[in-house]
Order: C-alpha cells, then sequence, then structure tokens
C-alpha cells in the first residue's frame, strides 16, 4: 500500500501527535515525515512513532525547517546558491535531516538540488500561461520555448557542478545511516536538474548505491504538458535508476498535488515502469478534503492491490 507525506495536514496542526493521527485515520500506515515541519512539533512526532503508531517510510529535505525560516520553503537554502552561507546552511541542515530520518527508520530522504537564476515568472509560468490560453502548438509557443531551453542550457554548468559537490559529500552521510537518497524531479525548468543533467548526476552516482531518481507524478507531468518532455518516454529512460515516487495528479495545465483518478494521469500506465515493493507516497495539497482521499484510496486499493 502506498505511503501519505505530512505535507497534506502539516500546515493545520501545532501538536506532532495530532498531525500523525489524522493521516491514520485515513487508513494510511507508513508516512512520509515532509518538509516545512516547525521543530515543536517533533515530540509528537516521536511519541506516536515509539508507540508504534507509523512507520516511517521516508523523510523530505528540511526536516524540520530551519528556524529561521516561518513559512514552509523546502528551497529556502540551495545546494547551487551562489551565496556561501546559504550552501553552508543548506548542507548543514541535510545533514541534520539524515540524522533525523535515519532515527526514524526511515528507507529513503528525498532532496531537491537547487536551481539556476532564471525567473520562473518570465520563462515557466509565461509558457504555462500560453499553454492554458490554447497557444501549446502554435510557432510563438516553439520559439519562447526553445529560447527557454537554450538560456537554461547556457547557465546551468555551474550550478550543476555545485549540486554534483555537495551530494558526494551527502551522498557519503547517507551510506554510513544506510539511507537512499531520492533526487527528485522538479516542475520548472530552472530548477536543477533538468531531465538531461538528472541523467548526468545519475550517471555519475551509478556505482554508488545510495543514490537513486525519485519520479514526481506531478511535476514531471508538468513538464509534458509544455511539451519539454514525453511522460513515459521520460519513464522508460529513468528506469534503471528509479527508487520510488510522490503520487499525486494534474488537472490540465498545471494544478499539481491533486487527489489521484482527479486529474489526467494514466496511473496503470505509470505504474508499469516501477519495480514491485518500490515506494509510492502520496503527497497532495493541503486543500484536498478528507472523502476525496477516502475515496481515492478505496479506488487505488482495488485497482492496484499490490500497490
Amino acid at each position: 500500500m502506498p505511503a501519505f507525506s505530512t505535507c497534506w495536514n502539516n500546515s493545520r496542526h501545532t501538536d506532532g501527535e495530532a498531525m500523525i493521527d489524522e493521516i491514520l485515520e485515513l487508513g494510511f500506515s507508513e508516512l512520509e515525515l515532509s518538509h516545512g515541519m516547525t521543530i515543536t512539533k517533533l515530540p509528537g512526532i516521536k511519541k506516536a512513532f515509539e508507540d508504534g503508531r507509523f512507520t516511517c517510510l521516508g523523510v523530505h529535505n528540511y526536516f524540520p525547517s530551519p528556524v529561521e525560516v516561518m513559512i514552509d520553503a523546502p528551497d529556502a537554502y540551495e545546494y547551487t546558491s551562489h551565496r556561501g552561507f546559504d550552501r553552508q546552511r543548506a548542507m548543514e541542515m541535510t545533514k541534520r535531516t539524515l540524522d533525523l530520518a535515519a532515527q526514524f527508520k526511515a528507507k529513503y530522504v528525498v532532496l531537491h538540488m537547487g536551481s539556476v537564476p532564471l525567473s520562473p515568472k518570465k520563462w515557466t509560468k509565461r509558457l504555462t500561461t500560453m499553454v492554458a490560453e490554447g497557444e501549446r502548438d502554435t510557432a510563438r509557443f516553439a520559439k519562447e520555448r526553445i529560447a527557454f531551453v537554450k538560456k537554461r542550457e547556457k547557465l546551468g554548468p555551474l550550478y550543476y557542478q555545485r549540486a554534483i559537490a555537495a551530494l558526494e559529500q551527502i551522498a557519503e552521510q547517507a551510506k554510513e545511516l544506510d539511507l537512499l537518497l531520492a533526487i527528485e524531479s522538479r516542475s520548472r525548468f530552472e530548477d536543477m536538474p533538468t531531465e538531461r543533467e538528472m541523467i548526468a548526476l545519475q550517471e555519475h552516482f551509478k556505482d554508488h548505491p545510495n543514490v537513486g531518481y525519485w519520479h514526481d507524478f506531478g511535476h514531471v507531468q508538468l513538464k509534458h504538458n509544455l511539451g519539454l518532455l514525453d511522460h513515459h518516454e521520460w519513464l522508460e529512460t529513468m528506469r534503471p535508476y528509479l527508487i520510488g515516487g510522490h503520487v499525486h495528479d494534474v488537472q490540465w495545465p498545471a494544478r499539481d498535488h491533486r487527489v489521484p483518478f482527479t486529474g489526467e494521469l494514466d496511473y496503470q500506465q505509470i505504474l508499469s515502469f516501477f519495480p514491485a515493493g518500490c515506494p509510492l507516497t502520496w503527497e497532495l495539497s493541503p486543500t484536498r478534503k478528507s472523502e476525496e482521499i477516502l475515496e481515492a484510496f478505496a479506488a487505488w486499493k482495488h485497482l492496484f492491490p499490490d500497490r
């Protein structure tokens, strides 16, 4: 059965134990402890864990949030930043996350690897608006998309090397703690890594057993909808590196983190790329209601009893 991310109800709770219990009432027993968690919730989460009420399948960096960051901002500090303090803080918080993940006996830790200095409002958001207005198949859209890809490719190498350097350090700690580092597919082309960079990253670490690819169903579909990749062809390419994924749906063209079966994704086909026993974690928007989650979970168990 799939796991469930605390990103769904984290913002509604001040007590970690109550947060966990609300998810357990939905019928999930394996959880991913997600980013955006205040340190004050840790005692309650630990109590529920020590009582045996849930199994921690994974953790999403940064967990808990840096104390100086007052909102849910997993990209507040980036390994790719031009500010040395930010890169150092990113490493400090990641190391703490890995230590806590080990304490909760997690199998994996999801990582964001950073970004390049391009404004999403100028690029990804602009392309998304054009798609929403029906311009996806126009010459104007193709011209804008090609310009975006060229600009991103030109800027990428420096930031890619910073990400690789950080990951080499993190991977050694992960090996000591027996944790998988799940490098997540991102929703914006400004983010690190792009698909070409992801392949290069996975090849760089192909002999390191603690580094793999984490497929976010919705993020990849958003890029599919912008014509930046083909979702199923991409999964076929990444099959050798695949270690798990975030499950959610997408309502055309760019509303993700929807409840499964309420959007455009073909789960039967997507799941065919995932090996048996591969972690699958539902990562849903806080706006989604318990009733629709319960309905979707019942349908999932009927359609995919071994997943």
